[in-house]
């Protein structure tokens, strides 16, 4: 099969030895099965007359890591069986023209779907689970979120198109900065951001819990605070541990799961505290690979794969369900 993944501009800089990110793994067991893959960034992809192209590289496996060769190969984007869309947030201008040029694929099977993703933003639409997630508002108004912390007493505060915990902040009832926080969040009642009553046990880490289809995976990770921050806000094993599913988190994440899949998001990151969700990661969710095979002494990007290569050979038009090990993944085609 040939697979095409858009990745981050930063990650093709470093994309050798870059064990941290999901693709590296992902892409590493794609070529340790046989298959051809290729990577190409955002601004390397382009419309010719309506059919969507890309500039992109061949990558290739050696001494058990992944390189790529410097030849640019000009491809459709049709000629690819499966393309991976997983550029870094933030969803910026560059980020949803490419998902327009990614309209124009005609044939290739997409994950996630870009039109999905462009109509997803990871913040305000985790309201569409809002029995699973804590009390919140979504506004732009001073008076409204003044009204949501005197009911609230602690709340959290996030712009809406921002990434990786920028401009997250916290605000208690009495805080003497609070008019200016407000001010600063809001861009003086302009801008629209979520506000989340806070959750004390956010103190004890965030959960990362993983979607695959329409069901939840059993392996996840906390996400611990730092000592000068509220929040998870560096990628490193010291702040990284093994997690737990509690039997009723994968109750309700796999309704989420199956909400998720039935709008074209195949693979997302639910971020949980205390067993509600504060936000839902589907741009390039991070499945944080590396730490759940050392935790869980296993090798998930194999599950990943099987789901992804089953997902890519459907060809008939209806709901249906594949066998990938003990699991069953089911997921429609006809909205790729």
């Amino acid at each position: 099969m040939n697979i095409l993944f858009v990745i981050d501009k930063i990650e093709l800089k470093y994309f050798e030895f870059n064990n941290l990110v999901t693709n590296f793994w992902i892409i590493k067991e794609f070529l340790e099965r046989g298959h051809k893959v290729y990577i190409t960034t955002n601004n390397r992809l382009y419309l010719k007359d309506s059919t969507a192209c890309s500039l992109c590289f061949e990558s290739y496996l050696e001494n058990g890591n992944i390189f790529y060769r410097k030849n640019i190969l000009d491809l459709k984007v049709d000629d690819f069986e499966l393309v991976m869309f997983r550029p870094d947030p933030p969803v910026d201008t560059d980020y949803i023209n490419a998902t327009y040029i990614l309209d124009f694929a005609k044939n290739t099977k997409i994950i996630n779907n870009p039109t999905s993703i462009r109509g997803f933003n990871e913040k305000l639409h985790a309201t569409l689970f809002s029995e699973f997630m804590p009390k919140h508002i979504v506004t732009a108004s001073k008076d409204k979120i003044e009204e949501f912390l005197k009911e609230c007493g602690e709340i959290i505060l996030k712009p809406l198109n921002k990434c990786f915990g920028s401009g997250v902040m916290y605000l208690h009832q009495g805080d003497p900065n609070t008019r200016t926080i407000i001010n600063g969040m809001t861009n003086d009642e302009n801008s629209v951001v979520m506000v989340q009553q806070y959750i004390p046990a956010v103190k004890y880490g965030d959960k990362r819990v993983l979607t695959l289809g329409d069901t939840v995976m059993d392996e996840c990770v906390m996400k611990l605070p730092t000592s000068d921050d509220f929040k998870f806000n560096t990628h490193s094993d010291d702040f990284i541990k093994k997690g737990v599913l509690s039997e009723t988190e994968r109750e309700n994440f796999t309704k989420v799961a199956q909400k998720l899949n039935s709008m074209g998001i195949y693979m997302a990151g639910l971020d949980v505290v205390d067993g509600q969700i504060i936000e839902i990661n589907v741009t390039s969710p991070c499945y944080f690979i590396k730490e759940i095979n050392n935790n869980f002494c296993t090798n998930i990007e194999k599950k990943i794969c099987d789901y992804i290569l089953s997902f890519a050979q459907i060809q008939i038009p209806h709901q249906t369900k594949v066998e990938v090990g003990n699991t069953s993944y089911k997921y429609k085609t006809e909205i790729v």
